[in-house]
């Protein structure tokens, strides 16, 4: 079976997503945490929900290094476009590592800022791997009936903590070309490299 590294936020889409996949995948989630600048909150959810989903294993990558590179050397109204392309990027390297062929978000169209149809344009074209977004255009009552269902719901529920750096009026839209010239100003890659190699891996005995 084909490998995938799925981005496991702790927030109600993405367990959903990994869910839609998991019969025709081998999939590893990659949780991006922001410790110290946040309590472990979202990591020991990430950590929950990956054994509710019969997951092998789970990597749990510090990104505060990288989030804070994004604030410092970008427009911050492009954020959230940004950390995007920068988590699927570093969950690249790991697919590299995992010999993985695809990635899996739980994005779904035009809830937040980061996933109108522009701005999740401008994610794509810089990723090299095929992302799938099983709930791309899901409602999200399916998704939150479907969470209910497979039992994540209530360990998902409540506030995400990945608006912390965020602006307060975030890019709607954008141009792939700009991202494209933002992303050139500053070399991402030594940062996301070592995000990597200092991730801590939870295994389970599903």
């Amino acid at each position: 079976m084909q490998k995938a590294i799925a981005l496991l936020s702790g927030g109600i889409d993405s367990p959903v997503a990994i869910h839609l996949l998991r019969e025709r995948l081998t999939i590893i989630p990659v949780h991006f945490h922001q410790m110290p600048l946040t309590d472990d909150r979202e990591i020991e959810k990430s950590k929950e929900l990956a054994g509710v989903l019969h997951l092998s294993k789970i990597y749990l990558v510090p990104f505060a290094p990288v989030l804070k590179a994004l604030v410092e050397h970008f427009p911050h109204k492009n954020y959230y476009i940004l950390s995007k392309i920068a988590m699927l990027r570093a969950a690249e390297i790991l697919a590299r590592k995992e010999q993985a062929q695809y990635l899996i978000t739980g994005e779904n169209l035009a809830q937040v800022s980061s996933q109108t149809l522009s701005n999740l344009t401008s994610i794509t074209k810089h990723v090299t791997m095929e992302v799938l977004r099983p709930v791309l255009t899901f409602d999200k009552q399916e998704i939150i009936d479907l969470a209910k269902k497979i039992g994540t719901y209530e360990i998902s529920k409540g506030p995400e903590m990945c608006s912390l750096l965020g602006p307060k009026h975030p890019a709607t839209r954008s141009d792939p070309h700009e991202i494209e010239k933002e992303l050139a100003s500053f070399d991402l890659l030594p940062l996301l490299t070592e995000s990597i190699e200092n991730a801590e891996v939870v295994l389970y005995s599903n």
